[in-house]
């Protein structure tokens, strides 16, 4: 009879999964506390502090620039593969084979054909 509260044996690679579960769930916790834009002071274990303040007026000022430029050149890329996908299109639509020049020796060669059916013939 097993007695209540006692662990079971568990090998080291199951250690080391929940192990690394464990931190990367804090770490992932970490992470979407220092990407959000409010103030906040992580102090881990009194080894290191760091602090993340929202952004000041001229950084917004920036950031905002940088998304004005950055839909601007959106639009001209997608008025770009506009423009190639209607011209993908009317090549497609008026496409016709290419016609290469035949050569003397193409010329010789379908003038002995001609001669081989006319004698057929």
């Amino acid at each position: 009879m097993s007695e209540e509260g006692q662990l079971q044996d568990y090998s080291v690679d199951q250690l080391a999964g929940a192990v690394v579960l464990v931190l990367g769930a804090v770490a992932s916790l970490l992470l979407v506390v220092w990407q959000s834009k409010c103030h906040c002071k992580v102090n881990l274990c009194y080894l290191f502090q760091c602090e993340r303040r929202p952004p000041n007026e001229d950084e917004m000022k920036s950031l905002k620039d940088q998304a004005k430029k950055l839909k601007e050149m959106k639009k001209k890329e997608d008025k770009i593969l506009k423009k190639e996908k209607e011209i993908l299109d009317n090549q497609s639509e008026s496409a016709t084979p290419r016609l290469v020049p035949k050569t003397s020796k193409d010329l010789e060669a379908e003038k002995k054909t001609d001669e081989i059916i006319d004698r057929l013939v």
